[in-house]
């Protein structure tokens, strides 16, 4: 990296879904969701450099080898919106595990949106910020903003809901691999007009506060194909985790509990692929990004 370039180091968040339901499918050839996003406090790492030059190159160093990274193509369009040329270099240190479900390759992509900006010296309005994030993936816009947020149509159409109490939760993640186009394929052969609608109230109950109606409408399909996902939610619900669910359409677990003490003793009791985290309010991620990005 040149001398002359700008430099930043940042801790991209992953999120959790408190509540996911897949409804009829849409004519553009995506499912209709409802979904409640929380931000949580497991990270990547991300270090971005970058310098003005006549033509573009982005180059992109990560320890764990993602075909089709989302950051470079993050990096490609943000810098056509700001009518900059230059050279990006990018180092990624996954701390978020890939295919779990909970967000990462999105949230290190809304990483890029909102860093090469401050790093260029250019403004991007907000509202051109959130279409460049929808184009890129369904998880990307929401990582614009954290925090806690209902998303529907895709997921891109963000509504921000109050921040709960502080809790603690475990994020258990097993390293199965889950496809999140076949579990779609499979629980839309399941879906009917009634269940949809049967769905979208149950939602509305559970976004109204009423944890005993959350739930993530993939369990029906990939708890199926994977049963040890559907024992790991038991052993959380079973150490005191209400709720406990999937993450996405998986393979992450995640249980949310009282105190840190009691998050603990579940880490303890569920062996190495569980981790304790906290549950990150839109205020606190607003305010990690006004420290990461200097302002």
């Amino acid at each position: 990296m040149s001398g002359a370039a700008k430099r930043v180091r940042l801790r991209a968040l992953a999120k959790i879904n408190l509540d996911l339901r897949v409804l009829s499918k849409r004519p553009d050839g995506f499912h209709e969701i409802r979904t409640v996003f929380q931000t949580i406090s497991l990270a990547d790492s991300i270090e971005i450099a970058f310098s003005p030059a006549r033509k573009t190159s982005i180059e992109l160093d990560q320890d764990v080898e993602i075909p089709g990274n989302l950051m470079v193509r993050a990096a490609s369009v943000v810098l056509e919106a700001m009518g900059k040329t230059g050279r990006v270099m990018m180092k990624l240190r996954k701390q978020i595990p890939v295919g779990g479900g909970l967000g990462g390759g999105s949230s290190d992509a809304a990483a890029v949106l909102r860093a090469l900006p401050v790093l260029a010296g250019r403004v991007v309005p907000t509202p051109l910020l959130v279409r460049l994030a929808s184009a890129l993936g369904s998880d990307v816009p929401f990582f614009l903003f954290g925090g806690k947020a209902v998303g529907i149509g895709r997921g891109t159409e963000l509504f921000p809901l109050p921040d709960g109490k502080a809790r603690s939760a475990v994020v258990v993640t097993p390293g199965i691999q889950v496809s999140t186009v076949a579990a779609y394929r499979d629980l839309g052969a399941l879906l009917t007009p009634e269940s949809s609608r049967q769905g979208q109230d149950g939602f509305s109950t559970a976004v109204w506060g009423n944890e005993g109606a959350m739930r993530n409408d993939f369990e029906r399909v990939v708890f199926q194909q994977q049963p040890q996902l559907a024992a790991i939610k038991q052993r959380l619900a079973k150490a005191g985790a209400m709720p406990a669910m999937l993450s996405g359409s998986g393979s992450a677990v995640f249980g949310l509990f009282r105190s840190k003490e009691d998050a603990r003793r579940a880490c303890k009791s569920l062996g190495d692929t569980a981790q304790a985290v906290s549950l990150v309010s839109r205020q606190q991620y607003d305010a990690i990004w006004k420290r990461q990005l200097g302002r």
